[in-house]
Order: C-alpha cells, then structure tokens, then sequence
C-alpha cells in the first residue's frame, strides 16, 4: 500500500485511543471560542507520536492533537510546547493552524491535549510529486525551502520564544537526548549505535547561528493551498525548540541523500527531468534566502540527523513493547531501525569516524 494509503485520511477511533466525547464537548464549550455541537470525532491515520483526530460540526472543522494514554517517555509527546509554538507564530502570518486552546488536564480525555483550526489543503506523501508536471514540482519544492528559511529568520525573543530552548551547543543537547532516549527504549544491542554514541558527541560543529527549529520538516508535514504551490500550514511541532537553524535544514535536504525505498527519498530520482531542484540548488535557495556564504561538508549532519531518527523509532519500538504505540504499522517501522544505524554509521565514516 502507498504512503498515502497508510497516513492520509480518517477512520474509527481505536480502541486504545477512545475517551468521553461528551466530555470533550463540554471542554469545548468553553473553551474554544465559537463551538457549536453536536461533535463527531475520528482519528487521522498518521500520528505516530501525538494521536490526532478530526473534530467535526456543523460549521466548522478542528483537529485535536493529544499525548498518548500509558506510560512514556520523560519530555516526550509535549502537546503544550506545539501549542504555544504555533500559538507564537501564528499572528505572524507564518503558515501554521490556528490555535484554540490547551488542556492540560488530564480529566478531560485521559491526558492532555490542544484544539486547532482543521487547514484544508494538499498533503503530499511522495517526494518525487507523480501527479504533478516539473513547473509544479519546481515551485513546491521552492515554497518548502523558503518557508523554512522564513522560519529560520524569526527572532524567537521578539515572539516571545526566548525561553523555549536552550539557544546554544545545540547539537551536543540533542545528541544526548536521543541517546538517552534510545536507552530508555533499548531492546536490544546495536554496535553501530554504540559507535555512534562514542563518535558524534566528541565531533560536534560550532554553532553560529539560532532559530526556531521545527525539528521534522519534510514535505508530507505541511499542507499545500488546494490549487497553489504555496504552505497553507506547517504541522508537527512536537520536536520543535530552539537551536541551530542547520539542524532542520541538513534534516530536510539529507532526503536528496536517502534511497527511493523511502517516501521522502530523492537519491537515483532524475531530478532534472522531473523539474525537482538539485540538492546543490536547494542549499543555494536556502543561503540566498537566510544570507549564508554556503553549507559545511554535510557528512556529519547526515550522520547526526540518522542518528536522531535511530532514537525516534527506537521510542517507537519501546512503546510497541509496552503497548502504547499510537499507529498500527508502528511495528514496520521499528524494522528501520537497523537501516538507519547503517546509515548513520556510513556517513560518519565519510566524516572521518
């Protein structure tokens, strides 16, 4: 089945995600502003750290985004730092759903949760855009790269942000987080981690720079206008902080780098016949926009970025374990796990591991 047929569009809530809808209504009552029921809810197929469901009345449409029922992980699933994320940029003008309220009580639905305008639009889940002609293809990969750039030229003091993350020695923060996360979820021994673990702590750039980082941007985390190639929205904040600015976009352009067998992969695509920017003319784009010389050799960004995603589904593959996984295929994408240790390991070689 497509990426699309797995992660787009709605079904029954599940079982281990259900919670009192009438309860929810009351909340809404009086909380966000203009509600009006009677609510239906259903559950986005995607989400595999905060569940999502689609709330739906007679006039109007609002997505909810919660934590996870069980027990999990420390600082993971922080539905209040997306809120208040999304709640700063949003009067900006920067692309993201309108923000409505916060929970925090877990009384409500079982644990805590925010409400946001549903964004109608486009979600694309294949990197290549087969149903596009290369004119489009060009200027959806160009709206990418100048949202995050615009993004990245926020002063996260002026928006009131400058307490949402420790603004310096970015990477090294990050690195240990993920490795403690990969710890707190470890199932089994993987050399290359170890290695991993032992090599890039000890290797970590100077930073020069900070931003709002988003912290998982990629295509299939926005929504397109219906008809134009412009970001209506940015979504999936969760990992979201403050940090150097080349985290998110090494991140996102490490997609050129990675294999077709993936949705978001771009290696062995022709580029030029399919109108998709090279990985070169993206870096170009994005220094332009953010007034960069150029990008330092990618090899350890690369490695780290691996690295990053080996934890993410390493938590994944803790929660299939203690039977809190939010996403019924949670358990095919622990088998990536192993690859992207691979990965990481290849390119920290490169980087003179």
């Amino acid at each position: 089945m497509s990426s699309a047929g797995v992660f787009s569009g709605v079904k029954q809530v599940d079982e281990r995600q259900r919670f009192d809808e009438a309860r929810l209504a009351a909340w809404m009552e009086q909380n966000v502003s203009g509600f009006a029921g009677p609510l239906t809810v259903m559950q986005f197929k995607g989400g595999q750290s905060n569940p999502s469901f689609r709330l739906e009345t007679p006039g109007a449409k609002y997505v909810l985004r919660r934590k996870p029922a069980g027990k999990l992980l420390p600082s993971a699933h922080a539905v209040d730092r997306e809120f208040r994320v999304i709640s700063a940029l949003y009067p900006t003008g920067f692309p993201v759903a309108r923000p409505y309220a916060l929970c925090m009580d877990d009384g409500v639905i079982g644990s805590a949760f925010y409400v946001m305008d549903m964004v109608e639009g486009r979600i694309f889940w294949d990197a290549t855009l087969p149903d596009h002609d290369p004119a489009e293809r060009k200027a959806i990969y160009e709206a990418e790269i100048a949202t995050l750039a615009r993004l990245h030229q926020f002063d996260p003091n002026a928006i009131g942000l400058s307490d949402y993350g420790k603004p310096g020695n970015y990477f090294a923060r990050q690195i240990d987080r993920w490795t403690k996360q990969y710890r707190a979820s470890e199932t089994r021994r993987i050399e290359k981690v170890e290695k991993l673990i032992e090599f890039l702590p000890r290797t970590v750039p100077a930073q020069e720079r900070v931003s709002i980082v988003h912290g998982d941007y990629r295509l299939d985390n926005m929504i397109f206008d219906a008809r134009d190639p412009r970001v209506a929205a940015v979504l999936d904040w969760e990992l979201s902080t403050l940090g150097d600015p080349l985290a998110d976009f090494t991140y996102f352009v490490m997609h050129w780098a990675m294999p077709r067998d993936s949705r978001s992969g771009l290696a062995g695509v022709d580029l030029k016949a399919l109108g998709i920017p090279t990985m070169e003319e993206a870096v170009a784009q994005y220094c332009k926009l953010t007034n960069r010389p150029g990008l330092p050799d990618l090899d350890w960004y690369f490695s780290y970025n691996l690295f990053r995603l080996v934890g993410i589904l390493q938590g994944i593959a803790g929660r299939v374990r203690d039977g809190t996984a939010a996403s019924a295929d949670a358990a095919l994408i622990v088998s990536r796990v192993d690859q992207l240790a691979d990965a990481s390991w290849h390119y920290a070689q490169k980087a003179g591991a």
